[in-house]
């Protein structure tokens, strides 16, 4: 049985996948450095304050800690995104040779899980997964007219 259909959509999502995962360490090195620069840091506290000169060092503060928790944020997307591009290799190796269609659709739905609840690539991986769990083994001419008791020849009405 040819499994085209599944191995295009899931080549797709792990491709994209990566472009994700790559994406992401550039944005958290992009992010590691403006928050290490000294001289943004000053520009940011003259642009705050004097947007709102209310400002106390306090404030200035809690809005620096929140931007460290974003850090933190995109550490969690790039983990969620390896272990889908993990899981999508997974499921394409094991549907290669049309091997365990069933393990490939368990692995395509959890890293489409991992991937997003509801991005371009996890929808690729549902319906790869799905895909996978719904289509059969077509029935061969051969196979319909076999009969096990006897040489394999039809028997007459």
């Amino acid at each position: 049985m040819s499994r085209t259909v599944e191995k295009v959509l899931s080549i797709i999502s792990a491709i994209f996948t990566a472009v994700g995962v790559i994406l992401s360490f550039a944005s958290l090195a992009l992010f590691n450095y403006v928050k290490s620069e000294p001289m943004f840091r000053l520009d940011f506290d003259s642009e705050m304050l004097a947007y709102d000169p209310t400002l106390t060092p306090m404030e200035l503060d809690s809005i620096y800690s929140v931007i460290a928790l974003a850090g933190g944020f995109i550490w969690l997307i790039i983990i969620s995104l390896i272990v889908s591009f993990i899981l999508t290799i997974i499921g394409i190796v094991s549907i290669w040779k049309n091997k365990n269609p069933k393990l490939a659709g368990i692995m395509f739905i959890i890293a489409g899980l991992t991937a997003g609840i509801l991005s371009l690539t996890s929808i690729l991986l549902y319906i790869s997964g799905i895909l996978c769990f719904t289509k059969k083994i077509p029935l061969t001419q051969e196979s319909q007219f076999v009969d096990d008791k006897h040489d394999g020849t039809m028997r007459p009405l």
